[in-house]
């Protein structure tokens, strides 16, 4: 059966609204159908919706039940199964076991989502990976929104207008339907081919307005300014100023400059965050011995790129002159990888040109192929997607998270957001192909649901965190725990790295957790019932407390 884990498989939050979002009682399922061509006939009466069609084992069946929602999606599906499967919503999850067994001229299987799965949302404008209802966007793929689990984020917040989101790459319409009403210029930067509003509309350009795309903090604020002025970062300290929460800088340059590292520790105490780019210089002529600046500053997030579609290699080979390679396979640092003896049968390795360039400055990845382009479609009216791993495209999907984590916890202390980005971000470092840039990727690729699901259970008085899955041999890592509980489990903070834990209640170190750190690292976990947080959770509905 080819269904992705429950936990990646992202629902839209249409109906879970309208039969009660955090409550809904109702049975959710996936059901693959044995041919692509199959397609039921419904007419929709007070929202439910009655079979049509042909079939009277299927009409026979249908009868018996209440159903709400049975539509085709192609979410995560691999190509044998494209248009094969839809996903149901019913009164009874006893229809799910009707239909398989009792039409399996139809069905091949079928899988019950969770209760926890079902803790999502999705905006009307969510492109092709919409599962249920009209997309009233573009018609363009936002796989990459999955893969780093916007509709899990989404579920908890959309964005505040008090957040701003500092934006220093490129001109920004703040008369465009993206931007209006919420959008604010410093300064004039030029147009850059859309760059700017590229960027701009990937962290924070409005959602749900049946348009475009949704950014990914697509009910934060803007401010827009010019970019470079790597020496002063004049332009960065009045974003800083002004109220930017986290300021995305999709440049860069190979120069170092104190009076830059000042300016920077000024915005971070100044409670601002600063996202910058590895830039595109290919590794194989980097080496990961060029770091570049902003990025390779202290108090900044340094991104670079990773791979995030298809989820073994084995499910995209293609051929050029005869060679084989593999394409955007989940988790690879790297767009292309090749076969030894083009066999195809064996793992296979990075290119080094299709890497992006790392170095050990590197704090985190995200998915950099098939981002789309909004100003593409401002410009020149053009549906468009990013073909190449371009970084610029990736630093605007962690600044829009950082937005969204400061919308949850306004208070969110500013020293604390890295943390939660690298522990929640997906580990990486088993991969074979992966392992001959050990120490140069950073901590994964981002998580933007996990992330923002670990900052409300860090401030949700009957949260429980979880640090998991992931070994960290350096960083400083300082979290604080105003929930129920934090527990840690298949973890390890080793050798260089540094822990500050401080919670108010509870901290359970369970099964495969690994707390060794030599000379240069330090432990520090403590109970401490006193802690008072600074500010509530605004929550996107709050009945999700309930």
């Amino acid at each position: 059966i080819i269904f992705l884990k429950l936990r990646c498989l992202f629902l839209i939050f249409a109906f879970v609204f309208q039969y009660g979002m955090a409550q809904d009682t109702n049975a959710w399922f996936y059901l693959r159908a044995n041919e692509t061509s199959f397609e039921p006939s419904f007419n929709n009466q007070k929202d439910e919706l009655i079979y049509v069609g042909d079939d009277e084992i299927l009409k026979g069946i249908l009868n018996k039940h209440t159903v709400l929602a049975f539509k085709k999606t192609f979410r995560n599906a691999r190509k044998e199964n494209l248009k094969k499967t839809f996903f149901v919503i019913s009164k009874n999850a006893s229809l799910l076991e009707d239909l398989v067994q009792g039409a399996p001229h139809l069905f091949s299987a079928g899988e019950l989502i969770a209760a926890e799965d079902k803790k999502i949302f999705e905006p009307n404008d969510y492109g092709l990976t919409s599962t249920i209802g009209d997309n009233l966007g573009a018609q363009v793929n936002l796989d990459y929104l999955d893969y780093i689990g916007m509709p899990e984020a989404w579920y908890y917040t959309t964005g505040h207008r008090d957040v701003i989101v500092g934006i220093s790459d490129g001109e920004i319409d703040s008369l465009d339907i993206e931007f209006r009403g919420k959008t604010d210029v410093l300064r004039k930067s030029p147009l850059a081919k859309g760059h700017g509003l590229s960027v701009a509309a990937t962290a924070a350009g409005q959602g749900n307005n049946g348009y475009g795309a949704p950014g990914v903090c697509y009910d934060c604020s803007v401010k827009g300014t010019s970019y470079n002025n790597p020496k002063a970062l004049t332009q960065l300290l009045e974003l800083s100023a002004a109220g930017a929460k986290v300021i995305n800088c999709s440049w860069g340059g190979t120069t170092y400059y104190q009076t830059a590292q000042d300016a920077i520790n000024e915005m971070f105490a100044n409670g601002t965050v600063l996202v910058a780019i590895g830039h595109n210089r290919s590794f194989s002529e980097t080496k990961g011995k060029v770091p570049f600046y902003p990025a390779a500053y202290d108090n900044v997030i340094a991104i670079s790129s990773g791979m995030h579609r298809h989820e073994k290699y084995g499910d995209h080979i293609l051929k050029q002159k005869e060679l084989y390679y593999a394409e955007n396979i989940r988790g690879y640092v790297g767009r292309t990888a090749g076969f030894r003896d083009n066999d195809t049968t064996v793992t296979p390795y990075i290119y080094q040109q299709s890497v992006r360039n790392l170095f050990p400055e590197i704090d985190i990845l995200g998915p950099a192929v098939g981002i789309f382009r909004y100003g593409e479609l401002k410009l020149h009216d053009k549906l468009d997607v990013s073909e190449g791993s371009q970084t610029s495209g990736v630093a605007p999907l962690i600044s829009g998270s950082i937005g969204l984590m400061f919308s949850l916890a306004p208070c969110l202390p500013v020293d604390e957001v890295e943390s939660i980005l690298k522990i929640s971000s997906t580990n990486i470092d088993d991969l074979e192909v992966n392992k001959p840039y050990s120490g140069l990727y950073g901590s994964g690729i981002l998580h933007t649901g996990r992330a923002v699901k670990m900052v409300y259970n860090l401030f949700s008085d009957n949260g429980i965190a979880v640090v998991e899955n992931q070994k960290f041999t350096r960083w400083n890592f300082k979290l604080t725990a105003y929930s129920k509980k934090v527990v840690i489990q298949n973890q390890q903070f080793v050798d260089a790295s540094t822990l500050d834990l401080r919670s108010k209640n509870k901290i359970v170190l369970s099964e495969n957790t690994h707390l060794k750190p030599n000379a240069s690292g330090r432990i520090s976990i403590k109970i401490d019932p006193s802690l008072q947080k600074e500010c509530d959770l605004r929550l996107r509905d709050p009945s999700i407390e309930d």
